[in-house]
């Protein structure tokens, strides 16, 4: 039994027994190399989730008539990569026996390996739906083989051909891009070949995982490494939109970093999008 948090992400304070979804952060960020602060992002949402209303008027929805249960952060060490990348194993493991849905609120991309690695014990055919400015598909990234830079990579060991399908991606190095293009499925700079995977993923089991520097650095500024020629918020909404009527299994989103964005207006945007992302998602 996951013990019940105090302080929860707004309308996200049901009884866990009840609950379909269970929101877990992940608070690391030993391997960012260019700007740190995402360990501070759940903590953060939650925070600034009470300046939001539960009620969407996109969706006209309302988080108090669905069952969320928010078990607050997991405590995860620094300087032990691998032993952070099972406690998340560990905590996903958990919550899928209970046939409920992982929602984690990261951290730095790589927190993601340790998810997919749980999810992927329980579904043999899985398949992953990746929004990102970065491919992160490096091999290692200065010499170190778990990083942010190198999630995807990871994943794809577990995974293989034909099960990664990227979009929105605008930045990597030309090995990793080019890798890219023999091994998994990637829609440079937008959505527009999302509807054919949607229809390619019908009746799959699919992780769905969001970092949300694909998202143009004049609405988001507040991330690590920010990239110019993002999607706007109301093109990512209606991207996740799609990516809902899967079959989702498990999600994350990660790389917000606060202390980047002084005015707050990063960590509110991820708020909302963690509000309509639940309203869309629950089933």
């Amino acid at each position: 039994m996951i013990n019940k948090n105090i302080h929860t992400f707004i309308g996200c304070d049901s009884e866990y027994e009840d609950s379909k979804i269970v929101i877990f952060g992940a608070p690391f960020d030993g391997t960012t190399s260019y700007r740190p602060g995402t360990r501070f992002a759940s903590a953060a949402i939650r925070n600034e989730s009470y300046s939001i209303e539960t009620y969407s008027t996109y969706q006209d929805k309302d988080l108090e008539d669905i069952y969320v249960f928010d078990g607050g952060d997991l405590e995860l060490p620094f300087g032990n990569t691998e032993k952070v990348l099972n406690e998340i194993e560990s905590r996903v493991s958990d919550i899928l026996k209970d046939e409920k849905m992982p929602l984690m609120l990261g951290g730095e991309h790589l927190v993601s390996l340790g998810a997919v690695r749980g999810v992927a014990k329980k579904y043999e055919d899985l398949h992953i739906i990746h929004f990102d400015a970065h491919a992160d598909l490096r091999d290692e990234f200065l010499g170190e083989s778990l990083s942010h830079a190198s999630v995807i990579r990871r994943c794809w060991d577990i995974l293989g051909d034909g099960k990664i399908n990227q979009f929105g991606i605008r930045s990597g190095c030309r090995e990793e891009i080019y890798w890219g293009k023999e091994h998994v499925n990637t829609c440079m700079f937008n959505f527009d070949t999302l509807d054919e995977t949607i229809e390619k993923l019908k009746d799959k089991p699919v992780y769905f995982t969001i970092d949300l520097d694909v998202l143009d650095t004049s609405v988001f500024p507040g991330t690590g490494t920010p990239e110019a020629g993002g999607v706007t918020y109301n093109e990512l909404l209606k991207a996740a939109e799609k990516v809902s009527k899967l079959n989702i299994v498990g999600m994350d989103i990660n790389e917000l970093s606060p202390p980047l964005d002084a005015t707050g207006a990063s960590t509110a945007l991820a708020c909302k999008f963690l509000r309509e992302l639940l309203l869309m998602i629950y089933k």
